[in-house]
């Protein structure tokens, strides 16, 4: 078995890779692309999507997206769920302990060797439910 390719880290993938770790958010490729032209004004979108895509590859970033909206980033690795706004958009952080014990749960009421699992969470955002305080999330 041949050992993956060391990826080479050239200027255009430190400055992405850094725009994606302190952003504090989950850019879209757009926003990345905004961000990054600011430090590198010769910078096409081609070139940062395609480095977006081999620095999730080589696992330094993780792609997020959902069917029919942006692609989004995150340069958090460590273990964790995401809240997504159904309004706007925005995606935030949700701990492990939020749901901490649901696999086993899984595991004991379906008799099934479950390996793995992808779970989001759907609601509105604060600044989503001040801008319509009619709207009260679903229970």
């Amino acid at each position: 078995m041949e050992k993956p390719e060391k990826l080479k880290m050239t200027v255009q993938r430190r400055v992405i890779l850094e725009e994606i770790r302190n952003a504090g958010t989950h850019p879209s490729t757009d926003e990345l692309y905004l961000a990054v032209r600011q430090r590198l004004p010769d910078i096409s979108m081609a070139t940062v999507y395609r480095n977006l895509e081999t620095l999730a590859e080589h696992g330094l970033i993780r792609r997020l997206w959902e069917v029919g909206a942006p692609r989004r980033y995150d340069g958090e690795l460590a273990d964790h769920y995401h809240v997504v706004c159904e309004q706007c958009g925005r995606v935030d952080d949700v701990p492990l302990e939020a749901v901490d014990g649901f696999l086993d749960e899984v595991r004991r009421v379906s008799d099934y060797d479950v390996q793995g699992y992808r779970l989001g969470f759907y609601g509105l955002c604060p600044d989503c439910r001040r801008e319509a305080p009619d709207r009260r999330p679903a229970a």
